[in-house]
């Protein structure tokens, strides 16, 4: 592999019969080792990187040459900035909706100004988060010792790129990932009362059955709103633009060009009026004019699904305080009808008008459909003839009504949706805001390892066409190990956990040409979906597929696998609850599972018949479903099944505990030593002394000095007798345990 004849190396002299290495070298020109991690694209992602060389027998006593590099990578401060400024923009919007919710009755308007007042403190505690995080120029690492600082609680803990590469004698060379990083919590916030899995559970219960001073909407229902007014935030300017650019056309008098303004018109537009054909948009018009001054319903709304009526006893109770009230009759629930079907029939009259313009200019055939396939037969008749110069002139009149009643339509359902939001944080303040804090944090944290894990994923198998194939037709398998134990403080933890990776199904990638040297990922979006752009340089990213070169969107599915280790894990196997461990663990196979179904549909035969001469995943699977269901204790072989599963699928490889230092650097190395004997023939007399000369001398001991200053990893006697075999370090490398 050449690394030690290129890069300098200060020798280091061991004493085999010690377990220690037989040589390792230490290696202070990491950078120039590899030509792949010269490129500008990694190294402005990854920083101080740490190097070391080893040299192992093989069972045919030849060598194996090793390279392991831990690297740190600006994502940890780059992704939080980059979301905390998203979340301030979307609460300030917000913010402005609830304002300009317009004239409501004293009950609604006390809890309006309520949740305003709350909702302005936290945009306040982002700004001065984000400001004192933009003061961190140049930072790439949070150490575990600053878990609980407050003004860092966006930050991963210790996160690290762990790469060993194998040059063996018989095999191709090799490459290994594992993204380390400390399990994603609020530390700040503290585990008192639980972790996130718990807090929404219990929030979510005791809001529904709450029925005083709010109505009561499903976390889908919110989830729902968020979305509709999401698209129109994003399709009433597209449609504005493409009705200017359709004039344009017009006043060109350009046939084709008139032609392909209206299909881009026809299109975001039917876009637009699908939007509101969802039931929960209707509930939510009702609902808001219970709301205004003398129009209160004797019942509240009761929200209702796409999909189906809510049932009487779905209502919520009725309001205190509210009996003197109108009836439904008041209400006129067609006019919502009417308003928003005035924008299909303006577009319709658009449509005919361009027809009728191109056949009298000697046009062939038709511009094309309407939102409902048909046109009404008679708008075409309806329209008067025009002198051909008048093209202009006779469309603006339609693109003014079109704009007019897409305003009508706009103004109504952003006041409706944004009364459904004003539900959710009406509800139990602080405790919801708090709740969004907490979940924005332990998202940040996730993500950022994730950003970093994926753009170092694409990087190493950017020239792999299969890899490229499997990302825009299937997308990735995220998998993260876990070695939180389930007692104390680490359940508030896991649950924490658990719901930020999550989470990160609403995250999807797009690959997009860098265009300066900033190739640093942006992200776009909102709570409920984000998009993150990875900026590629030119030369990388014509090596794309057409569908990612043309923006397709590529989706990740994590899955979290979780086996405590420690002391007190034995408590709480002994003494304690295991089921969190337990659920989490069955939950994900079952999202793996549904991920290699999909993967065994969508990719080619062809690619199919080879994967599976090559790989028998079918019987990994089942193996691992047998694991966890076994309830078996401390049964790392979940671990090791999980982690094999997700590198045969071309994965993304994750491991955590609380700080990612100690159970972590014993995961890491034992998991690049298995591999080493498994997959490279390491000698079988050698495993273990490979294995505590990673522990004493590479990298992972280097993590431990630059978290808290000494090289001991932080075990006493009593967490040393309670792991698993392998799961210790060497004699001399540990100490007093830290909290």
């Amino acid at each position: 592999m050449g690394e030690i004849e290129d890069g300098e190396a200060d020798h280091i002299t061991t004493d085999v019969q010690g377990q220690k290495c037989a040589l390792v070298c230490e290696c202070t020109a990491p950078e120039s080792v590899s030509g792949k991690d010269n490129l500008p694209f990694l190294n402005s992602v990854l920083k101080n990187p740490v190097c070391k060389l080893y040299r192992f027998p093989t069972s045919d006593n030849k060598w194996m040459r090793i390279r392991e590099q831990m690297s740190e990578s600006i994502l940890s401060f780059h992704i939080p900035k980059e979301l905390i400024s998203l979340h301030i923009k979307e609460d300030l919007c917000r913010n402005q909706e609830i304002k300009e919710l317009g004239e409501l009755s004293p009950h609604w308007d006390n809890l309006r100004k309520n949740v305003l007042t709350h909702c302005d403190q936290m945009v306040n505690m982002y700004q001065d988060i984000l400001t004192e995080l933009s003061k961190e120029t140049g930072s790439s690492f949070k150490s575990s010792s600053s878990k609980g600082e407050k003004t860092l609680e966006f930050v991963p803990i210790n996160l690290h790129l762990q790469r060993m590469q194998v040059h063996s004698p018989h095999l191709k060379d090799a490459l290994y990932d594992v993204i380390t990083v400390g399990a994603p919590a609020a530390h700040f916030q503290g585990f008192k009362n639980g972790g996130l899995r718990k807090l929404l559970h219990r929030f979510e219960t005791e809001r529904r059955n709450t029925g005083y001073q709010f109505i009561y909407y499903s976390p889908e229902n919110t989830a729902k709103a968020k979305e509709v007014l999401s698209n129109i935030n994003q399709l009433q300017p597209l449609i504005a633009t493409h009705a200017d650019l359709l004039l344009n056309s017009a006043s060109q008098h350009s046939p084709d060009s008139l032609k392909n303004s209206l299909k881009m018109l026809s299109e975001k537009t039917e876009l637009f009026v699908h939007a509101f054909k969802d039931q929960l948009v209707r509930s939510a018009l009702l609902a808001l004019y219970t709301a205004r001054p003398g129009g209160i319903l004797k019942k509240p709304p009761s929200p209702k699904s796409s999909t189906e009526e809510s049932s009487p006893q779905d209502q919520p109770p009725v309001m205190r305080g509210q009996d003197s009230i109108p009836h439904h009759s008041d209400y006129d629930e067609e006019e919502w009808d009417r308003v928003w079907a005035n924008v299909g029939k303006s577009l319709n009259c658009i449509i005919a008008m361009v027809d009728k313009l191109i056949e009298r200019d000697g046009g062939s055939e038709g511009s094309g459909g309407n939102n409902d396939g048909e046109k009404e037969p008679s708008l075409t008749d309806a329209i008067p003839s025009h002198p051909r110069e008048d093209w202009y002139e006779q469309l603006y009149p339609l693109i003014l009504t079109l704009k007019d009643c897409m305003g009508e339509v706009v103004n109504r359902a952003k006041q409706s949706l944004t009364f459904v939001l004003l539900q959710e944080l009406a509800y139990s303040l602080p405790q919801c805001l708090m709740l969004t804090l907490r979940r924005d944090i332990v998202f940040s944290q996730a993500l950022a390892g994730l950003v970093c894990g994926f753009i170092i994923k694409l990087q190493t198998s950017l020239y792999d066409p299969g890899f490229l194939q499997q990302l825009h037709t299937v997308g990735l398998i995220v998998q993260y190990e876990g070695l939180l134990s389930t007692y104390s403080d680490e359940i508030g933890m896991l649950e924490d956990m658990a719901v930020g990776i999550s989470d990160l199904k609403k995250v999807a990638f797009k690959i997009i040409e860098a265009k300066s040297n900033d190739v640093l990922p942006v992200i776009t979006g909102r709570r409920e979906h984000y998009v993150v752009e990875v900026k590629l340089p030119a030369r990388m990213f014509e090596s794309l597929p057409l569908q990612i070169k043309e923006g397709q969107l590529l989706h990740v599915y994590p899955v979290l696998f979780n086996v405590g280790i420690n002391e007190q894990q034995t408590l709480a196997e002994r003494f304690g609850d295991v089921s969190l461990q337990e659920s989490i663990n069955q939950e994900n196979f079952e999202l793996l599972q549904e991920y290699y179904k999909i993967f065994m549909e969508k990719m080619p035969p062809d690619y199919i018949s080879h994967f599976q001469e090559q790989n028998d995943l079918k019987a990994l699977l089942e193996n691992l479903l047998q694991n966890i269901q076994s309830k078996k204790r401390k049964n790392v072989e979940i671990m090791w099944l999980a982690a094999t599963i997700c590198r045969k699928l071309n994965g993304i490889r994750f491991t955590c505990c609380k700080s990612a230092k100690d159970r972590t650097s014993m995961s890491v190395t034992l998991e690049q030593c298995s591999i080493l004997r498994d997959e490279h023939q390491l000698h079988k007399d050698f495993f273990i002394r490979a294995l505590d000369c990673m522990r004493r001398e590479g990298c992972r001991i280097e993590n431990v000095l630059k978290n808290i200053k000494c090289r001991k990893y932080a075990f006493n006697m009593l967490q040393l007798m309670a792991f698993p075999k392998y799961y210790r370090p060497p004699e001399g490398t540990y100490g007093k345990a830290d909290t």
